[in-house]
């Protein structure tokens, strides 16, 4: 495992060396390189040093030129306007960095030098409950995030913080113990996920209709909440009953999310009963929590409610109950001190913001978050229809996600199939395969290439559209490579660095060379919105490159094809890997 210095840190060095010494008492100079359409990179940062330093920047600009060494990594250097740098790199030094990329499994990718242990907290749905199109986003960031990160060499572990807990399983259970057979499964073949939900929700509808309408149905339900928050063994083995059959449920919605998801990642709110009570005493002695009309609560100058009093988090209701609070501080006393957690990130709804910083902040004034350990909440905005509104069904219920996926993979499949009638390449096993991975491929990219804080349109038609910003564009860019690579025949692909680069190759060289330092910031940023416009970019520049340099058709000259077919092989790969970090799959024929 090789790391590869990218050509961007390469030419920076060489500048920044060049710049201490013209100008020692600038000390480390970031010389702020980046890329140009004048040339290959440009470096703006001789201007404010040379202002700093009282200087002529146009003379410290050819000052800095006339220590940089050219010829092996740089070509040619010119000083434009009043100082900037416009630096041109050989051919030979694009092609070289490329084929040591190439002979590497990680593609060069370095390791962060200071990863740690990061706690993820996503994909959190209710037991009991359907999961609806709200849960998209969580899950598919957050699964996203895990992948970028566990690339850069962190160690991550995965939380889903199910919503296993509250006063409805007093009713649920309830309504079980006196029906002990709503639950019971048809055969004792595996149970769908379909069958599992079917059964939740026809006991959930029943329970509630019988304690809206039955008083004492209503009160032994409530008596029930008790002995559930007092683990009665009955009642817990009973409570388990639901969180199981729901379990079954989920898992079938991940599995068709292509998600895996592990048993003991599944930590639920209940998780944490254990350490509720401490909790609250630990905030009491130290001050950080006060009793405010009997509840326990935490204060803030920052946040005021419409009356102008100061909006609380209420750690510890009157009534002796914990709200939400005390199982969020509690979760992250375990994820720091029992996981050894250095960064937790909360990929949840940006609607629930300030509960956050008023948790984090509350965690930070107990000690268990400093500046060693940090809590960040990824943020995300809402999936809104084709109308720009809240995504609903035409009766204005919240829509299902497993019609939502089911759909997706319907209509991609009906375009992988009217794409193949021209062609005859698939068997109808491959057509409904990459029906699947280019159905649900397509949901996940469009949610990953917006900006997680952003709402964005859930538009089925242009998600599955073989043009524009598409995962299938860049699923087709990858099955076309590998078409090319099948079809080239005797030749392969070898970096042929002596070569003089056409346009269209140095620009898609440059742009892969450029995949680390990409990784890299989508990492350092919690931004996966990122690596999906870089790979977009790279499938566009591949598109050019392919029509502007025969690879194999008009055969060219045989040093240049394989040279040609090495791009070709690098590009399929660094899609490939790009896209296996956002979760989606790239098949090898489309």
């Amino acid at each position: 495992m090789a790391s590869v210095p990218s050509l961007a840190s390469s030419v920076e060095q060489r500048v920044a060396d060049a710049l201490a010494s013209a100008l020692p008492e600038a000390g480390a100079a970031d010389p702020l390189l980046r890329r140009s359409d004048r040339a290959d990179f440009q470096a703006n940062g001789i201007l404010a040093l040379a202002k700093k330093a009282k200087a002529n920047p146009r003379e410290l600009a050819t000052t800095v030129v006339e220590g940089i060494p050219t010829g092996d990594l740089i070509r040619e250097i010119e000083v434009s306007g009043p100082g900037f740098l416009n630096i041109t790199i050989t051919d030979r030094a694009i092609v070289e960095t490329l084929a040591a990329r190439a002979a590497d499994d990680r593609l060069g990718v370095p390791l962060s030098p200071s990863a740690g242990t990061t706690v993820i907290d996503y994909a959190q749905p209710n037991v009991a409950k359907e999961m609806h199109v709200g849960h998209l986003r969580s899950a598919v960031i957050g699964a996203a995030m895990v992948e970028i990160l566990e690339f850069t060499g962190e160690t991550v572990v995965r939380r889903h913080h199910i919503g296993d807990w509250g006063t409805q399983f007093g009713m649920l259970i309830q309504y079980l113990l006196e029906h002990p057979h709503e639950l019971d499964h048809k055969s004792e073949e595996e149970v769908s996920g379909e069958e599992a939900m079917s059964n939740l929700n026809r006991l959930y509808k029943a329970s509630r209709a019988l304690f809206d309408s039955d008083e004492e149905f209503k009160t032994r339900a409530r008596a029930r909440v008790v002995d559930l928050q007092a683990g009665e063994p009955e009642t817990l083995a009973l409570w388990q009953r639901f969180v199981d059959e729901s379990k079954i449920y989920f898992y079938s919605v991940f599995n068709k999310l292509d998600m895996d998801i592990q048993d003991p990642d599944v930590v639920g709110e209940s998780g944490y009963n254990d350490m509720l009570v401490e909790t609250c005493e630990l905030l009491e002695q130290s001050g950080v929590a006060v009793r405010s009309n009997g509840a326990l609560c935490v204060f803030f100058d920052e946040y005021k409610g419409p009356d102008g009093n100061p909006t609380p988090l209420i750690v510890r209701k009157s009534d002796g109950g914990f709200g939400y609070a005390a199982t969020d501080l509690s979760a992250i006393r375990d994820r720091v001190g029992n996981l050894k957690a250095d960064t937790l990130i909360y990929v949840v709804d940006a609607r629930q913001s300030l509960h956050f910083k008023m948790v984090f902040e509350t965690a930070r004034r107990a000690g268990w978050l400093n500046d060693e350990v940090k809590a960040v909440q990824l943020a995300f905005g809402t999936v809104l229809g084709k109308d720009g509104k809240p995504f609903k069904t035409r009766e204005g219920e919240t829509v299902r996600l497993v019609d939502l996926l089911d759909e997706a993979i319907e209509r991609a499949t009906s375009v992988v199939r009217e794409k193949d009638e021209e062609r005859g390449l698939l068997t109808e096993e491959e057509i409904v395969e990459n029906g699947l991975q280019v159905g649900i491929g397509a949901v996940k990219y469009a949610d990953l290439s917006t900006s997680a804080a952003r709402d964005y349109k859930f538009d089925l038609d242009q998600m599955v559209s073989l043009t524009g910003d598409t995962s299938v564009y860049l699923q087709y860019a990858y099955a076309r490579i590998r078409s090319i690579l099948r079809k080239s025949g005797d030749r392969s692909p070898v970096a042929h660095p002596e070569l003089e680069l056409a346009p269209a190759e140095r620009t898609l060289g440059l742009h892969l060379d450029g995949f680390g330092a990409l990784v890299e910031e989508a990492a350092a940023e919690y931004a996966p919105h990122k690596l999906a416009a870089y790979l977009y970019q790279l499938s566009s520049l591949f598109t050019t490159f392919y029509s502007e340099c025969p690879v194999i058709k008009p055969e060219p000259e045989l040093v240049v094809g394989e040279n040609r077919l090495f791009l070709c092989e690098l590009t399929a790969r660094t899609l490939s890997k790009g896209m296996s970090l956002l979760g989606i799959r790239t098949p090898e024929k489309l």
